[in-house]
């Protein structure tokens, strides 16, 4: 896998469309420095940072409060500021925290305050790993959170040495220092020889000439196979995506990348060309960009069509020859190909074919229409629901427990076209819950399963009039 480099925000917000820094964050990784690089949400931040104080100060509470309350007490203060984290993180920064790897910069001393419950709250909230000063090992003790979610950072090579570093990978599997040149980086390695260890290199000052791109091409062959990547700060989309290619390779004469762009899902929309200038024009719009050679220019998906794609993120193959850029198909219906399927590759089959299916007898259902009349009935289409999940957990065969998920499917599918729920929101809703470290217990709910016995009694009494 190939070593790219990513944005840390240090002095700038994450998303500024106006600046063409629309989708910087697509490069699959980014950093971000709450306290400086959004200035106009600090407040927010610092609402986050008191209610996991809040939190963290419950168990201290005097009084007549039993242990039971507490309990309670601090499970609604997680809630609350995961909530507020959350928000924080995809409506005011704008970030895909369900498809991007973001990792957030805590002061050592607010995590102390918390208890760790800062770190837990945004590692809860979609951040990949929380960034803590490498020489503090009692805030990164106090964290709380698996050594695999730290990244411990230090100021410079030459206030870091072997010594600093084997402390800090005791408490976290990740480095991040600052470094001017390949020697500098030799010499980091150098601290890290154990494989499962990883290193990130920031480059301040990073531009568009050779100098730059030669080191970062340099770093990145060193870091190859997960080894290590490379933060760049505050960059502009051209830095960016200029530094980004430069650790990239093709075989082409004409210098191209080949490129296969993907569903939320990884499912292949189809086989395209890319350039270093449509790298850039993707990180500047946050927009599908790629490379027409039939026109020899920029080929904005969707500017002639109406089917444009939304930009989620860009990764290189194992090796380094080879784009995926990942998307959201807009247009109505979503199309790819220009012979107006979903896909170059003809309709789409399975989970994809029936979601198209059921928008389509949302807005047009011909006459006698079962989804219309579930879409028409509510009630009808919750007793449904209830009904084929309580055939699937009684199913016992792989037949029947095939047929009983296909029901389901059906159904849910049914429900979500009429919220107005997409296949990809609820795969952005599973991605995003692989990123949480507090972990509920997951018991049955008795209310859930006595609402769920009555609904089933009325079916079969329905039935039974019939």
């Amino acid at each position: 896998m190939s070593c790219l480099p990513f944005p840390s925000f240090v002095d700038q917000i994450p998303v500024d469309a106006s600046n063409k820094r629309a989708a910087l964050s697509a490069s699959g990784s980014c950093r971000i420095a709450p306290l400086t690089c959004a200035p106009e949400f600090e407040k927010e931040f610092e609402d986050i940072f008191n209610k996991n104080k809040e939190q963290a100060l419950v168990d201290s509470m005097e009084g007549d409060i039993s242990k039971d309350e507490k309990k309670k007490l601090k499970k609604k203060y997680m809630k609350q500021g995961v909530a507020m984290a959350t928000t924080y993180l995809t409506k005011s920064l704008q970030l895909d925290v369900s498809v991007v790897n973001v990792q957030i910069v805590l002061d050592a001393k607010m995590i102390v305050e918390t208890d760790g419950c800062l770190s837990a709250c945004f590692l809860d909230a979609g951040c990949t790993a929380i960034v803590i000063d490498g020489k503090n090992l009692e805030a990164m003790d106090a964290a709380k959170i698996p050594k695999e979610r730290i990244v411990a950072s230090f100021p410079g090579v030459d206030d870091t040495n072997q010594e600093d570093v084997t402390s800090a990978l005791q408490l976290s599997s990740t480095i991040s220092v600052p470094v001017s040149s390949l020697e500098e980086a030799e010499t980091i390695l150098s601290y890290i020889p154990e494989q499962s260890d990883k290193v990130i290199f920031e480059l301040s000052n990073a531009d568009t000439s050779s100098a730059t791109t030669e080191l970062v091409a340099a770093v990145a062959k060193k870091c190859k196979d997960h080894k290590g990547k490379i933060a760049l700060v505050d960059p502009c989309a051209t830095t960016l995506g200029t530094n980004y290619a430069a650790c990239m390779r093709t075989d082409r004469p004409d210098g191209l990348y080949t490129t296969v762009v993907c569903a939320r899902n990884n499912e292949a929309l189809g086989l395209v060309y890319s350039s270093v200038a449509s790298i850039i024009a993707a990180f500047e719009c946050g927009r599908g960009v790629y490379w027409s050679r039939s026109r020899g220019g920029l080929w904005r998906k969707g500017d002639t069509s109406g089917h444009y794609q939304t930009l989620h993120r860009m990764d290189v193959d194992c090796d380094g020859d080879a784009l995926r850029v990942m998307v959201t198909q807009r247009g109505n219906p979503p199309c790819f190909c220009h012979l107006f399927t979903y896909t170059c590759w003809g309709h789409a089959n399975g989970l994809r074919h029936l979601e198209k299916t059921m928008n389509e007898r949302l807005e047009s259902a011909p006459e006698g229409s079962y989804t219309k009349r579930l879409f028409d009935d509510p009630q009808l289409l919750r007793d449904k629901l209830v009904e084929e999940a309580q055939e699937l957990s009684e199913a016992e065969t792989k037949e029947e427990v095939a047929g009983e998920l296909a029901d389901v499917l059906y159904f849910a599918m049914a429900r979500a076209a009429k919220a107005g729920v997409s296949m990809d929101d609820a795969i952005a809703v599973l991605d995003a819950r692989t990123r949480k470290v507090t972990r509920r217990k997951g018991n049955s709910k008795a209310f859930r399963i006595e609402a769920g016995d009555k609904i089933l009694d009325n079916v079969l009494d329905n039935r039974m009039k019939k």
